[in-house]
């Protein structure tokens, strides 16, 4: 397989996979269902939700269809790049490795965001940046609790930034098993 090949059946599968965490992460942080963006991702992800839901109905606020999917797609990945050269527990490691990777990417550039955000548009509102605010707040809570005030200065997003770069370092690399 050439190498473009694989990049852009990354790619895919990367937004694919990423369109089903943030539904699952959308419900579990209690995010604005009303956003525009959240009602972009429901509507991308529902053609194979919605029918999943049926038969693994969310328990409490997490969406567990949802998570199936996206952990399913981290698995079509591996399967497609090693071209059935895996065992299926080689697959099934793989698969939530590639998911993991592609949560804390996300996490990732969305604390990114939010703090070039908060230097260039003091005061102002994004559907964006409040959804992205929505869903970090989960992670970022608790380092705020920890953490001293520094008066108008925050620094728990640059620990939350550094904590998820250790993280990127520690998870394998997603083209190991080729």
């Amino acid at each position: 397989m050439t190498q473009t090949l694989i990049l852009i059946i990354d790619l895919v599968m990367r937004l694919a996979t990423l369109l089903f965490l943030v539904r699952f992460l959308l419900q579990a942080s209690g995010a604005d269902f009303y956003n525009p963006i959240s009602q972009a991702v429901i509507k991308g992800s529902d053609p194979l939700a919605a029918p999943l839901r049926k038969l693994l109905p969310s328990i409490g606020k997490f969406d567990l269809a949802a998570l199936l999917l996206a952990l399913v797609m981290g698995v079509v990945f591996v399967a497609l790049i090693s071209m059935g050269r895996l065992t299926i527990s080689q697959y099934a490691i793989f698969g939530i490795v590639r998911t993991l990777s592609v949560l804390v990417d996300f996490y990732w550039w969305s604390m990114l965001i939010i703090v070039i955000a908060s230097f260039v548009s003091q005061g102002n509102s994004h559907p964006g940046l409040s959804l992205l605010d929505q869903l970090v707040d989960p992670l970022i809570r608790p380092i705020r609790s920890i953490l001293p005030s520094m008066g108008p200065l925050d620094f728990s997003p640059m620990v939350v930034i550094l904590m998820l770069s250790i993280a990127q370092r520690s998870l394998p690399n997603a083209y190991a098993f080729i």
